[in-house]
């Protein structure tokens, strides 16, 4: 990787975005969007919680200590899609339009996938809110039933799909 006027860029991948983050001078600053197009931006994220069988069965019937695991899971993951701006440098503060989080349970794994539905219409994407989101309902799940396993897992977190803006569409490939 080499630095060229303070932006980073890859050699021999004239494809590679430079990093909007930095200035001219390598430092760090908000991307100005005032003549980004206000468009439907929409993204879609998920991650894993993994379990013991017992942990997972005790959290669908809702025999947890700490109560409804689910309900405040997903509160927490609502909650945390409006605050990113406020956890994540740099970040803009959107007016989001509504943010939609599923648990499954997955008995496979065995576990939880999480996802989360992120809307809006505006001049930048809401990917990070999505990907807060999902982390942080894995981490409300997380809470609420460590008293019955403290080593479950929060893994696989990552941005599926995300629609609108300037650099169009893009979906995440197994």
């Amino acid at each position: 990787m080499a630095i060229f006027s303070g932006v980073w860029s890859m050699p021999h991948q004239s494809q590679q975005p430079s990093l909007t983050h930095l200035d001219s001078g390598g430092a760090a600053h908000m991307v100005d969007v005032t003549d980004k197009a206000v468009t439907q931006r929409v993204a879609l994220a998920e991650g894993y919680i993994r379990m013991s069988d017992k942990t997972l069965a005790a959290v669908e019937s809702g025999n947890v200590p700490k109560g409804d695991v689910l309900s405040t899971a997903r509160i927490a993951g609502i909650m945390a899609a409006k605050q990113t701006a406020n956890l994540i440098p740099l970040c803009h503060p959107l007016p989001l339009k509504t943010v939609e989080i599923q648990l499954e349970p997955d008995y496979g794994r065995p576990g939880y996938r999480i996802r989360a539905m992120v809307k809006t219409t505006g001049q930048t994407g809401v990917e990070m809110e999505a990907l807060t989101a999902v982390s942080v309902a894995a981490l409300t799940l997380y809470d609420m039933a460590k008293a019955l396993q403290k080593s479950m897992q929060i893994e696989d977190i990552r941005l599926l799909s995300k629609t609108g803006g300037k650099s169009g569409d893009y979906t995440n490939s197994p």
